[in-house]
């Protein structure tokens, strides 16, 4: 939920980035913190030794202002580990919206099946309707040989016709034009 102070003109929106393990979304918000420019803000990041998240990660964005208010959304990840499902349920609370980095390797689709599937219980359990909710699907790392093409992808995960985006976040593709797309639906929202 959004948190709107008045007397400081802010609005701070939440984001969070939620798909399965080794999908690509510690790497979207490391290309972020890296490429913005004016960016002070540090990223936070508690993962294990192999570089797996562990809690979440976060990275405060300032998107400038919009009808005298500035705009700061605050993005997360979550673990893609199955063990971790509490965590992520802990993460969600209070999002404003997702985006949905899902791995696009054919081997991979049973996962991201199931973490969509995952997403939309939480969200429901927070009251909020799934196809309601801001939502913008990511295809990542399509740079890869075994990647499904876009129209399967769709097929799998977006019925709904939400946003999506090709990314191969690693390099940077995509990334951008995913962060824009969530921020223009949450502030619409708003």
């Amino acid at each position: 939920m959004a948190l709107i102070n008045l007397a400081a003109r802010e609005i701070h929106g939440k984001i969070v980035y939620y798909g399965p393990g080794l999908g690509g979304k510690t790497t979207n918000l490391r290309y972020l913190h890296a490429n913005l420019q004016d960016h002070q803000e540090a990223i936070v990041s508690i993962a294990t030794e192999l570089e797996r998240t562990l809690f979440f990660d976060f990275l405060p964005v300032d998107l400038g202002t919009l009808l005298g208010f500035r705009i700061r959304f605050h993005l997360y990840t979550v673990p893609g580990q199955d063990l971790y499902e509490q965590t992520r349920v802990a993460v969600l609370n209070g999002v404003d919206g997702v985006v949905f980095v899902a791995d696009a390797r054919e081997d991979r689709l049973p996962g991201n099946l199931a973490s969509l599937r995952e997403l939309s219980q939480h969200v429901a359990g927070q009251g909020k309707r799934f196809r309601d909710f801001p939502l913008v699907m990511q295809y990542n790392k399509m740079d890869l040989p075994n990647a499904l093409a876009p129209t399967a992808l769709d097929h799998y995960l977006n019925s709904a016709g939400v946003p999506r985006f090709e990314a191969t976040a690693i390099e940077g593709v995509g990334v951008f034009e995913t962060l824009r797309a969530i921020s223009k639906l949450v502030a619409k929202r708003l």
